[in-house]
């Protein structure tokens, strides 16, 4: 599949829907199984974390994710047509929540990222990943390739995830906002924008980084003191291991000593000491890596690698840009969340606060991913109406 068929803007042919038997049987269950299996792992370990409880993670998750996953089979059950209508609106109603967030949002730990609705505590730059990736595939479906990269054309999607970006830069989030650019710039790529731009926009990436180090101690510092010093610790980890530099290190303690087998299922000895940071969130990878070892750390990359490759292979079959660039979205943001995960616990990147998909605990981020994939099964099971006369 060449990046020029992504750009090209067809539309769905008219044609008869799809029963329900019909839309089930074309649903891809070998990459919802994947997606069930990666999950179970999380399961698994938050049940190890917890010194061989359900409580307080793995029985909260395992609920959470079979209604996330029953979420997911009804949003891939709905024609993805009409999720492309309300693309615009879902990212609109998307920033409206990250206003709220500036206005009343609550804090903790430090950052202001959290809105409470009633019962419900909400993290709406999660949902602002997926909602992002919607407006930006309806933009350039609507767009096609003709205009993709006049000026004008191409100042609307900047202005789209910049927007987001920087709220949730101010939270401060930086991983979240990171991750936001990555999404939106893999959406602007697979679309056809020319390599000019992205030259550009590397050129000013390296600026800004230059902007970063120099404002430090100026009236004009752009980061907090704390993300400097995380930029500190990602350098040099050692130069603090009782500050700065203990949670990397660790991290890379937990995951060096696990070795090629690992110590053994419920034998982790740095969670048992409670020398691990936050174990069932962030750091729950160098968990696993100490009990399984290599081998299981290798698994896991495996199982997250082979639902890439199966989503890859069925979004070729896609006809509506809109329904490839959704596809490609969403798996950027996946392969962008546990890769930056797994970079930043073994201490090849700094510490961002992103969570390993489908295994870290958490609410929102597992809830919003499991959406995203359900848009992606959208676009794979109504992927052609011409198919459906075969």
């Amino acid at each position: 599949m060449s990046f020029s068929m992504l750009s090209r803007g067809e539309s769905y042919h008219d044609g008869p829907d799809l029963s329900l038997g019909a839309k089930l049987l074309r649903l891809n269950w070998l990459l919802a199984a994947l997606i069930a299996a990666t999950a179970g792992v999380g399961f698994l370990m938050l049940y190890s974390v917890a010194g061989g409880d359900l409580d307080p993670w793995a029985r909260t998750q395992i609920v959470r994710f079979a209604f996330g996953f029953g979420m997911m089979i009804l949003v891939a059950l709905i024609d993805v047509r009409l999720w492309r209508g309300f693309s615009i609106w879902i990212y609109l109603f998307a920033l409206m929540l990250l206003v709220g967030v500036e206005l009343i949002g609550t804090t903790g730990g430090g950052a202001q990222r959290w809105l409470k609705i009633g019962p419900l505590t909400l993290q709406p730059s999660e949902f602002m990943k997926i909602a992002l990736v919607m407006a930006l595939a309806s933009y350039y479906h609507w767009l096609g390739p003709d205009r993709v990269n006049r000026p004008l054309w191409i100042l609307a999607p900047i202005v789209l995830a910049l927007a987001p970006a920087l709220l949730v830069a101010k939270q401060p989030d930086l991983g979240t906002a990171m991750l936001l650019v990555l999404g939106a710039g893999v959406v602007m790529f697979l679309a056809g924008v020319s390599w000019w731009f992205f030259g550009f926009v590397f050129s000013s990436a390296a600026i800004a980084v230059y902007a970063v180090i120099i404002s430090r101690g100026t009236s004009w510092q752009i980061l907090k003191d704390y993300q400097y010093r995380r930029i500190e610790t990602f350098l040099n980890p050692d130069a603090d291991k009782l500050g700065a530099g203990y949670n990397i290190r660790q991290s890379t303690i937990a995951i060096g000593s696990g070795g090629l087998d690992g110590k053994g299922f419920l034998e982790g000895t740095q969670k048992k000491s409670l020398y691990l940071p936050e174990p069932h969130t962030d750091f729950i990878f160098a968990s696993l890596a100490e009990e399984f070892g290599f081998r299981g750390g290798l698994g896991l990359l495996a199982l997250y690698m082979t639902i890439i490759l199966v989503a890859t292979f069925g979004a070729m079959r896609i006809s509506s840009s809109f329904g490839r660039l959704l596809c490609g979205g969403v798996l950027a943001t996946f392969f962008f969340f546990f890769s930056i995960n797994m970079a930043m616990v073994m201490g090849l990147a700094p510490v961002v606060g992103v969570p390993l998909p489908l295994v870290s605990f958490g609410g929102t981020s597992m809830l919003v991913l499991l959406f995203g994939f359900g848009l992606m099964f959208s676009a794979l099971i109504h992927r052609d109406d011409s198919m459906r006369r075969r």
